[in-house]
């Protein structure tokens, strides 16, 4: 993977699929800003790549407030004078599982504020970035929520479409400017949104693995591989496009 002494920001980087990610760029040589709303998670993250791996900052950021997107990015340029990678991550689901009809409105806007609006954010601040610095590579984690139906879970589908939106967009409009922007979609990962699910109805497990062809779950890292891959420089002409991990749940 050619990624070796770029600079890289993941958000929600403190567990699951950012926490993998984070590791898996500093494994290739990036160095590594791990960004996550729980600092001491961050932390914990950026003392294990600087242990094994090499360099790592953490900074706390809440992707739902604009200021703290805004400090991110800045923070970033003035440690390492450039940004050269935004992982998009940080993302929730609802507490609750209904019908669209009892969903919340407390859960709707806690999921599009982080999900939707946060990558909105990171977007348009990394690309103004990018584009002072003539380049630039974002890389978002949508989910296979934003490719086909998942019910019971209207927020989170509709804040994973949307990511899958805007990266088209957004990779339209920055192509010629050597800007990629490019999205990995997820099937059931193991993650701590799985658990929750799991936690909360037991007898889901069953039922998840019974569509999934592969008959297990994805792991964290097999995530992080795609992500390290469109972030790269092995994929220069890649730009536009969702990568579906989901071991054939999709088919």
């Amino acid at each position: 993977m050619q990624v070796k002494d770029k600079i890289v920001i993941v958000t929600g980087a403190g567990s699951g699929i950012g926490r993998a990610s984070a590791l898996h760029f500093a494994k290739y040589g990036a160095k590594v800003v791990v960004s996550d709303i729980d600092l001491e998670r961050a932390k914990k993250v950026s003392e294990e790549i600087v242990t094994n791996f090499g360099e790592a900052l953490p900074i706390r950021a809440n992707v739902a407030v604009f200021e703290e997107v805004e400090n991110l990015i800045q923070h970033t340029v003035t440690v390492f004078g450039r940004l050269d990678v935004i992982v998009n991550n940080a993302g929730i689901g609802p507490r609750n599982l209904l019908k669209t009809g009892d969903s919340t409105l407390k859960d709707w806007d806690r999921v599009i504020a982080v999900n939707q609006t946060g990558v909105f954010y990171c977007m348009k601040l990394a690309i103004q970035q990018f584009e002072k610095q003539g380049q630039g590579n974002i890389v978002n984690i949508a989910s296979l929520a934003g490719l086909k139906a998942s019910p019971n879970n209207i927020s989170y589908s509709a804040s994973k479409f949307a990511v899958v939106g805007m990266t088209k967009s957004a990779a339209m409009e920055y192509a010629s400017k050597n800007i990629r922007v490019n999205a990995v979609c997820p099937g059931y990962t193991e993650s701590a949104l799985l658990n929750q699910l799991l936690g909360a109805k037991p007898e889901m497990d069953a039922i998840l693995k019974s569509v999934i062809p592969m008959k297990r779950y994805g792991k964290a890292e097999e995530i992080a591989d795609a992500v390290v891959w469109l972030a790269s420089d092995n994929t220069k002409f890649v730009t536009g496009q969702t990568i579906t991990l989901d071991g054939g749940t999709s088919l």
